[in-house]
């Protein structure tokens, strides 16, 4: 039986080879899919596309932020790299400018280098594969912290909805109860109701009055959606034993089992049964707003 996932959750991961030392950070939160954004060192890029792999792998929607950073341990394991391809683009951009704008002035180093990538930290020997273990590394112990703190969430929200699975089951039990003197009641109330307007004189049409009471018994009935707002509540319970990535369904299910209750509730004109709808209403609600945080 897989686990119930929060979409929200952090994950931390290192790996120090005696070269280096990478550490990746994940943070997500909720979303409709599997939104991934990544920053890492530039040098680092050449490896995004197997850092998507390995998220795609433990997590299935939210939005994903990643940041890799890379120390290295000493001096000699990075070298300075001017690029002056782009150094001399910024400076024939620069003379354009002075050009058109008739100004003399000159530019100096300190402000050359001080254009983004003008000066390159590069590792002096770099070894891709070496990189992408250290990478990979890092990455996996931080996907996995991240997933026990997604599960440790996701269980804590399973526990609240089923808390209100419970609470449901018992209203509707106690709507189910009182509709079954609905047009008992409705009868008793419409034949006083005929006396007080006709006087206790006036002799009832038998046929009328049962013709009524057959229209409001028909209009009333709420067994149908009593049946099927039960069976919505045992499929929302398989959904959440099955566990996975089942937020979407659970969902589509509570939507489901609100559009029943909505009709329950403009069926019945009995005010106990609209209290107790409300009340089940309130709590579908707050059942939906833990389901936005299931992956």
């Amino acid at each position: 039986m897989a686990k119930i996932l929060s979409m929200t959750g952090y994950g931390k991961g290192e790996h120090n080879d005696g070269k280096r030392i990478i550490t990746a950070e994940i943070k997500t939160i909720n979303n409709r899919y599997c939104d991934i954004n990544i920053k890492t060192p530039r040098h680092l890029r050449f490896f995004e596309d197997n850092i998507r792999k390995i998220l795609k792998n433990s997590i299935q929607r939210g939005r994903i932020d990643v940041y890799i950073n890379i120390d290295y341990l000493s001096e000699s394991d990075t070298v300075i790299v001017p690029n002056l391809c782009l150094a001399k683009q910024y400076k024939s951009a620069i003379d354009e400018i002075k050009k058109e704008l008739d100004i003399s002035s000159n530019v100096s180093l300190d402000t050359m280098v001080k254009f983004q990538d003008v000066l390159v930290a590069k590792e002096d020997t770099e070894d891709e594969e070496e990189l992408r273990i250290c990478v990979e590394t890092a990455m996996n112990n931080a996907v996995e912290n991240l997933v026990i703190m997604r599960a440790l969430e996701g269980e804590q929200l399973e526990t609240d909805i089923r808390s209100g699975m419970v609470k449901i089951f018992g209203l509707i039990g106690k709507i189910e109860g009182n509709s079954e003197t609905l047009v008992a009641d409705y009868k008793a109330k419409f034949e006083v109701r005929i006396k007080e307007l006709l006087g206790s004189s006036h002799e009832l049409d038998e046929n009328r009055l049962y013709n009524e009471i057959v229209i409001y018994a028909d209009k009333s009935d709420i067994n149908e959606e009593i049946v099927r707002f039960k069976s919505h509540m045992c499929q929302l319970d398989s959904v959440l034993e099955a566990g996975g990535a089942v937020g979407r369904k659970l969902d589509f299910i509570i939507q489901e089992a609100n559009r029943e209750i909505n009709t329950i509730g403009s069926k019945v004109g009995n005010l106990e049964i609209i209290q107790i709808v409300i009340e089940i209403k309130n709590l579908l609600e707050k059942i939906r707003e833990q389901i936005q945080n299931i992956e």
